[in-house]
């Protein structure tokens, strides 16, 4: 019967079952046919001890062309498979070959490549001593579909993981794979694991590598890094990331761990970017649980921490300009205007900007992210113009940054609706008071929800009655009257004691 070759155990287990049953019913039991059972009843040696046949059962169908023909296309290109080896013989032998041979010749070309084939890649098992290997890698989060306030969050995963013990460190990273996303990702991992690994291997990150160097050159800033923690630099081979397959292997079960974090979750929007990096923590918090002991046991081997930690931000040099704004990595920023003039050294962290002047930090501002398409952006914050709007607001309906300067969708619409019912004047004036009332009155979301109702309504904002509703009112003090007693009261006192 069509099936796999009876083995000496399966011949075992029917000779026991033939002590007790019959022909029919052994061969049953042991899943063999009845004429097998005949055959073993009338032979004493096991499957395994007799010779193998040495004839064929059936004429070979490619004995006129595998010799002739396959072997050398076979030989010329060792990749060629047997469909593609079968087409070309159909058609160069039309009609004599049918579809149905191709198993047949799969058969075929496997012996050939076992016994003749070219040589194939091997992949050598690793031992990972404790505190040897550490790896770092970036994966794009996109799949996650995570939404921040209900906007999509465009960011990157950034993954350390101990190739021993398996713990590992993930950080959310807006942006790209930068050397300050490494080196912020890295050092926290190292300040959380309470020590380092002898080694740190990455992939051919242009933040670590110099990849269009002859040579695999270390950057100057990655150099600096690894020895003020005493660990050792390496990477892979361009390429081929099976010699990163710590951290490779890690990098899908990162997704799916997340996928299935928010999948239980049942939804994936938050609040904020602070709420979802704790959730992210608290995820791989519990996941890191699972290999504590190991990771106990790795710990005790990883070398000391130095004495603080190394810098993990670039500075640039960033002049602003008489419109109040500065330029950093393709970035446009708006500054307060007693700024204007000034070179700046710009500290450019993974999240934030220090700008310092001298040795003093002057002003700190929100890290902004180039647009994919056009690879600029803009962080544009109206208060820093508003004192000068508010001398000059008729500069706010042709300025190249108005559309960014409203906060809020209602404040933009709402410029849409007095530019056309008011005069260009009035418009502007009106507009900046808006602004100047949710800037300085605190009440920023409050006046875009009354803006919202005000444009539902098609009516005109009244600003003198939102001041009065809406900004803060003055704090009175009450008046306090302090009467000191004299000093013959005292007197009085301690003789009354």
């Amino acid at each position: 019967m069509a099936g796999k070759r009876i083995g000496d155990h399966q011949v075992g287990i029917y000779k026991k079952l033939r002590t007790r049953h019959g022909q029919e019913v052994a061969a049953a039991k042991s899943g063999i046919s009845v004429r097998s059972a005949r055959r073993i009843d009338a032979s004493e040696a096991l499957p395994s001890q007799r010779e193998g046949r040495s004839w064929r059962t059936r004429a070979d169908p490619f004995e006129a062309v595998w010799d002739s023909e396959l072997v050398p296309m076979l030989a010329a290109a060792p990749g060629l498979t047997a469909t593609t080896l079968l087409e070309e013989i159909q058609r160069r032998h039309p009609g004599q070959y049918d579809d149905a041979l191709l198993r047949t010749l799969q058969r075929r070309v496997r012996t050939w490549s076992a016994s003749y084939g070219k040589e194939r890649e091997v992949y050598f098992a690793q031992a990972h001593p404790p505190g040897r290997l550490g790896l770092s890698d970036f994966t794009h989060a996109a799949v996650l579909q995570v939404t921040i306030a209900g906007a999509a969050l465009l960011h990157l995963l950034y993954q350390f993981a101990l190739a021993y013990s398996g713990w590992r460190y993930v950080e959310v990273v807006l942006g790209g794979e930068s050397f300050i996303a490494l080196s912020s990702g890295l050092q926290n991992a190292a300040w959380m694991m309470g020590g380092v690994p002898e080694e740190h291997r990455t992939d051919s990150l242009a933040a670590a590598f110099n990849n269009k160097a002859e040579h695999e050159l270390l950057t100057r800033r990655y150099d600096a890094l690894c020895q003020h923690y005493g660990m050792r630099p390496s990477r892979n081979n361009l390429g081929v990331s099976h010699e990163n397959g710590s951290i490779e292997s890690r990098q899908g079960t990162l997704k799916r761990t997340m996928e299935q974090a928010l999948l239980l979750r049942g939804h994936r929007d938050f609040a904020d970017l602070d709420g979802y990096r704790l959730f992210v923590a608290e995820v791989f918090g519990r996941l890191n649980g699972r290999v504590a002991r190991k990771f106990d046991e790795e710990r005790a081997m990883l070398m000391p921490l130095p004495d603080r930690r190394s810098s993990d931000y670039e500075e640039v040099d960033a002049r602003v300009t008489k419109y109040c704004t500065m330029t950093v990595r393709k970035v446009l920023y708006t500054v307060p205007s007693r700024l204007v003039g000034h070179r700046l050294k710009v500290r450019v962290f993974g999240e934030r900007l220090e700008c310092w002047l001298g040795n003093v930090c002057v002003l700190e501002l929100q890290r902004g992210q180039p647009d994919p398409v056009s690879g600029r952006g803009k962080v544009v914050d109206y208060r820093h113009l508003l004192p000068a709007l508010k001398r000059k607001p008729g500069a706010l309906a042709r300025s190249v940054l108005r559309d960014a300067l409203f906060p809020r969708t209602e404040y933009r619409l709402m410029w849409g609706q007095l530019k056309d019912c008011l005069p260009e004047a009035q418009a502007c004036r009106l507009m900046v008071g808006l602004l100047d009332l949710a800037g300085n009155g605190g009440c920023e979301a409050a006046l875009a929800q009354r803006l919202a109702v005000l444009l539902a309504a098609g009516a005109m904002p009244d600003l003198e009655r939102l001041q009065q509703e809406m900004a803060p009112r003055p704090a009175h003090c009450p008046v306090v009257t302090v009467v000191l007693p004299t000093l013959a009261s005292y007197d009085c006192l301690l003789e009354a004691a």
